[in-house]
């Protein structure tokens, strides 16, 4: 059956457009049920036996949520109690259109094939599709839909299975007018809440109910706190008349007081707004988008000093008792504001620990999330006896304008605090990391094994298996991306090859496994842990250059002079068989043996020559040589702790390697660019604002050391000159703070952007080609590169720059969220391998000063802790905190930027989720101070070069 609607509609040009809309609808959709005799399904979902004890339905049936319910209360639905669920067509479109991590739950609830939801497609179906009514708004006339099709299943089922069955459907809506409605249509509806509290058997899936917002309202204070947001319409129209800001807000990691908001397409004079102070705050959130209104200027304060951690009681009046801790300065004054309206809440479940109630019989208590960002959120829970002690997951509700903290529920367990499955999953969900096992989906498109190179392949490709290449990784490394030759030529050029896994012709565009892989964006390193962008059979075999076998590549070859200049450059798809699988110490040892002199060995060396002159011509067009210190672990191999933790020996094979590397990198990015100027995939890295230099100049002037930051040239011949006589270390630490005054590089879509600069390795122009088994961007280059030389064809999401500046958002998000886990596994482990080390004596350097504290680097661990000065005791010593300097007075001493110290260090895991390193002044001595590092976590920082 078909019903079409025709309308007209205004074209650009002031035309009439006749427009013709048509829906079919169909009498052969089935119910899904296996106790229906009249739907002659093959597979049917839904169950014949469908009970659930409760209370309220002591017989069989099937429940039918509305919108709002899946939105809110998918936590409870996602348990595995909840089962035979149908999912209307109407309720499943518009849970798409407001929430798509919702949505994406609800399809992988309806995949569980345990789970038995069934989607039924009521807007399609002849007997439950409606029309909208004149008058009627789009969300009744959904409303309305829902109500129909369950009156249709319940007449359905009585009328269409074997007598005696009493298999009922059940409809849950929260909203009164439609419970109201349901009722009068003979419809067995409830509040979900109600029908949850009904269970027998699971009376804890209460704790995962999400609170409405009268449940809010009831369990705060009547005395507000926080302004009204204003109305979503009052905000557009704010922002459009210029008297508004709208930006992402970001809380501060060290001051729970204070937040930066980054203003969406701002001007120069208005890119970052300040916010202080709980009232200013407002309830945003960390990533919430939020309107802002600027203060008057005369307002304005400079970012505070004070490191403040949110450890209040949990009572609402004592919501501004820590306000006047902040004390700002009036120097470098920033743009100063007030949250005034949440456009868009970023809210995710968050993982940490309860406080459990000190009130007996209460079932209110306070969670504290493991992300400091995040405030303390309140729940109701009757399971606290059994969570004290457990890594939990709690959701937020709302946050009421009564109360200091927001209202929430709790989803799940982890598991025991401080164990290491425990602390890895927290690690993985806090930081956003896609880890669930490959689906079977995903798996159908990998190649079928065994798999072997056919002459049809090698029609296609140039074959370079009698070439000399081999890999160079670190210890370990079974998904090698990357291997190189470099032989001499009959005229005395030299040919050097970077040859690349060809992921791409493994993954084909727009399939599951490339739609996964786009998603993950990148492969995750942890320590001891892998997770793997794609598959292990294509990332540590098939696409993996292991030496001795026959590989895929894709090959960029340059013809080079002795002088490292290039003459010719060319690209191409290859078969190569790598000679060998070579970790940086043994390619090293091969360069440094005078007595080898294979043929393996011949090419490191010439590789090793032209990289050198390579390096040191891209350091005189001001290229930057920064520092960042990064540790190894050796774990034991039984019982996977850490044994040993050292800082990492940077030898001259990785620099090698990372020269190579840049070079493809550079020329490949120009190709592609000169192919596609709109839509080429490049990366780039921005120059910081001059303001990011302050710490910098301050802690070079500190040792009468003068730093040039007006280009990256100056920095770099400044950073080179820079010495003090006495102070060995003084050069490194200055590259470490440098290295902090850095912009993130990001991809970007040519066709979106002008600033192509890549800022720390002084190109004009730059891309990720080398690799493409942990960067999805590669991929992507990959493509572009092969259509360019004509060895593939394109396809329409290729060539569309805003799919591909898209895609270059959530490549640099997941980028970004890899780092920051990275960080988080490294942190973890420094706490396992102190735990068993009792107390050892180090030496240390100051590298920042506060106005309360003092954050020390450990060199040898790579070690960062903030040591606290303010105690709450009344024996605290006197500081004065000089901000030009800036110098922190403790009593009689003063600490610089700089200044070396003795520490003794220890683990303090007295509180299991926030493990403390306790950190004790030995040199300099300062009578009656003991100081505590709670935040001392190794710095695991990226790459010195983005190659």
């Amino acid at each position: 059956m078909l019903k079409s609607k025709t309308f007209v509609k205004k074209t650009r040009s002031g035309g009439v457009m006749k427009v013709v809309r048509e829906h079919y609808l169909r009498d052969d959709i089935w119910c899904g049920s296996e106790s229906c005799t009249e739907c002659k399904q093959e597979s049917p979902v839904l169950q014949k036996d469908a009970c659930i004890e409760s209370n309220l339905c002591s017989y069989p049936h099937y429940l039918i949520p509305d919108t709002n319910v899946v939105l809110h209360q998918v936590d409870v639905l996602e348990e595995a109690v909840i089962r035979n669920v149908i999912i209307l067509q109407t309720v499943l479109q518009e849970v798409r259109h407001r929430s798509a991590p919702v949505y994406k739950r609800v399809k992988d609830m309806i995949q569980d094939k345990e789970k038995h939801f069934y989607t039924f497609t009521n807007e399609h179906h002849r007997e439950t599709f409606i029309e909208r009514e004149p008058g009627e708004s789009a969300n009744d006339r959904n409303d309305r839909a829902i109500r129909v099709a369950a009156k249709w299943y319940s007449e359905h089922l009585k009328g269409h299975q074997p007598d005696g069955d009493e298999l009922r459907v059940v409809l849950l809506t929260n909203d009164l007018g439609n419970r109201e409605k349901a009722k009068e249509n003979n419809l067995l509806v409830f509040k979900c809440e109600e029908y949850i509290k009904s269970l027998i058997a699971n009376p804890e899936l209460v704790d995962r109910l999400a609170l409405s917002s009268d449940d809010q309202n009831d369990i705060t204070s009547n005395k507000v706190l926080f302004a009204e947001h204003l109305p979503l319409s009052v905000i557009q129209t704010g922002i459009k008349n210029g008297s508004l800001l709208q930006g992402t807000f970001r809380a501060s990691r060290d001051n729970y007081l204070e937040a930066t908001v980054f203003v969406h397409g701002g001007g120069e004079d208005a890119t970052e707004v300040l916010i202080q102070g709980l009232q200013n705050l407002n309830r945003a959130v960390h990533q919430d988008v939020v309107a802002v209104q600027l203060l008057p200027q005369s307002q304005w304060v400079a970012p505070s000093s004070v490191i403040l951690q949110d450890e209040g009681e949990a009572k609402d009046e004592n919501a501004n008792e820590e306000e006047d801790k902040l004390q700002p300065f009036t120097a470098a004054q920033k743009p100063t504001g007030k949250v005034v309206g949440i456009i868009k809440r970023n809210w995710r479940p968050f993982c940490g620990m309860l406080n459990v109630s000190q009130i007996k019989e209460s079932t209110r208590h306070l969670f504290t999330p493991a992300e400091r960002r995040i405030p303390r959120i309140r729940i109701e829970t009757r399971q606290a006896s059994a969570l004290a002690g457990q890594r939990i997951m709690v959701a937020i509700d709302g946050w009421p304008k009564h109360s200091r903290y927001p209202n929430g529920h709790f989803v799940r367990s982890l598991g025991k605090a401080g164990e290491k499955d425990t602390e890895q999953e927290v690690l993985l969900l806090e930081h956003d990391v896609p880890h669930q096992p490959f689906s079977q989906a995903v798996l159908s498109f990998l190649p079928k094994m065994p798999w072997a190179i056919t002459p049809e392949d090698l029609e296609k490709r140039e074959d370079l298996r009698h070439l000399t290449v081999c890999s160079v990784d670190p210890p370990g490394c079974t998904d090698i991306d990357d291997a190189l030759h470099c032989r001499e030529l009959e005229d005395g050029t030299l040919e050097v090859g970077v040859h690349i896994a060809d992921v791409s012709h493994f993954i084909r565009p727009g399939n599951a496994l490339d739609s996964e892989a786009a998603n993950r964006g990148t492969t995750v390193y942890l320590c001891g842990r892998r997770i793997d962008m794609v598959p292990e059979l294509l990332s540590s075999n098939l696409c993996s250059l292991r030496s001795n076998v026959d590989r895929f590549a894709f090959s960029c070859i340059w013809e080079l002079n002795q002088k490292s200049e290039i003459l010719k450059t060319r690209f191409t798809k290859s078969v190569i068989n790598s000679k060998a699988s070579l970790t940086y110490a043994e390619a090293q040892m091969r360069i440094d043996d005078s007595t080898k002199n294979d043929n393996i060995t011949k090419s490191l060396r010439g590789l090793n020559k032209l990289a050198k002159i390579l390096k040191k011509r891209r350091i005189e067009n001001g290229a930057l040589t920064l520092s960042s210190l990064e540790v190894r672990f050796h774990i034991d191999s039984e019982t996977h702790d850490p044994i040993d933790l050292q800082a990492k020996e940077l030898l001259e094979t990785n620099s090698m390697v990372e020269e190579f590397m840049l070079l493809a990198n550079i020329s490949v990015a120009q190709k592609i660019y000169d192919e596609f100027p709109d839509c080429a995939m490049l990366r780039k890295h921005p120059a910081p604002p001059p303001s990011n230099y302050d710490i910098l100049h301050k802690a070079s002037k500190s040792q009468n050391v003068e730093i040039h930051t007006d280009s990256a040239k100056a920095l770099a011949y400044s950073l080179d000159k820079a010495s003090v006589e006495g102070f060995l270390y003084f050069n490194t630490l200055l590259r470490i703070l440098a290295t902090r005054c850095m912009m993130q590089a990001v991809y970007f879509c040519s066709g979106m952007d002008s600033d192509f600069h890549h800022y720390g390795l002084a190109s004009p122009i730059y891309t990720h080609f080398t690799s493409p088994i942990r960067r999805y961007a590669d991929i992507i280059v990959h493509r572009l590169l092969a259509v360019a030389i004509g060895a593939d064809t394109t396809y329409p999401d290729l060539m569309d720059k805003h799919k591909q500046s898209a895609l270059s958002n959530n490549l640099n998000y997941r980028h970004k969220m890899a780092q920051y886990a990275q960080r988080a596994s490294v942190a973890f482990h420094t706490q396992l391998f102190f735990k068993s080390r009792g107390i050892l004596n180090e030496e240390g350097f100051v590298l920042f000063v506060r106005k309360n504290a003092i954050i020390i680097l450990i060199p040898r661990f790579g070690l960062e802790g903030t040591v606290f000065f303010d105690t709450k005791d009344k024996s605290a010593p006197n500081l004065v905190f000089d901000e030009a300097g800036p110098t922190l007075k403790v009593e009689q001493h003063t600490f610089c930027i700089f200044d070396k110290v003795k520490v003794t260090i220890r683990l303090d895991d007295t509180n299991i989720q926030h493990q403390k390193i306790r950190m004790a002044l030995v040199d300099p001595v300062i009578p009656g101070v003991s100081v505590l590092a709670p935040d001392v976590e190794p710095q695991a920082k990226k790459p010195k070069l983005d190659c």
